[in-house]
């Protein structure tokens, strides 16, 4: 009887400790993603840039074209990174553009790290509903009015664009 008794205490446990981790679960992936969208990607992948000027900013253009869109879904925004930016029509396919951090003019960058004290690092959604690898995002987009949600898995990375600053107004001349 006691042995029946602890197989039932020790069965009940266990079914209280899976309930507990899928809730975790679907707190981390709060949007059905798609299997099977009905588009076609032909190529996603991702650039940094740096502006040519101290405190002129930076950020990641992210590009997608497209094989088909029999659907013609209408691309809005993408996950990317701890970041969302929108898509926009661009001259080759979509593209999304977010801002970083890195030479923003409120940031200090010098050799000597004492002179660096104050900068803040950068402030990523603690609501952000996808957990995502560093070449991953995932892309939201309307079909028949309704909003849905596709992982891309490796996104390419292309080499950063490191833009020359602007000439001041002596050397235009």
């Amino acid at each position: 009887m006691k042995t029946i008794r602890s197989l039932l205490i020790l069965t009940i446990t266990v079914l209280f400790m899976c309930c507990s981790g899928s809730k975790e679960v679907s707190k981390t992936n709060l949007l059905e993603l798609q299997e099977k969208p009905s588009f076609e990607l032909e190529k996603v992948w991702f650039q940094k840039w740096v502006a040519g000027k101290q405190g002129g900013g930076s950020g990641i253009h992210l590009y997608m074209t497209l094989e088909a869109n029999k659907n013609h879904v209408v691309f809005d925004s993408v996950y990317f990174r701890g970041l969302v930016a929108k898509m926009e029509v661009g001259k080759i396919g979509y593209i999304a553009s977010f801002k970083t951090a890195l030479n923003q003019k409120d940031l200090i960058m010098d050799g000597d790290s004492n002179k660096e004290y104050g900068n803040k690092p950068p402030k990523l959604d603690e609501t952000f509903p996808f957990k995502l690898e560093e070449d991953e995002c995932v892309l939201q987009y309307k079909e028949h009015g309704k909003t849905m949600y596709y992982k891309v898995t490796s996104v390419v990375e292309k080499q950063a664009e490191y833009y020359p600053s602007a000439p001041n107004n002596k050397e235009k001349q």
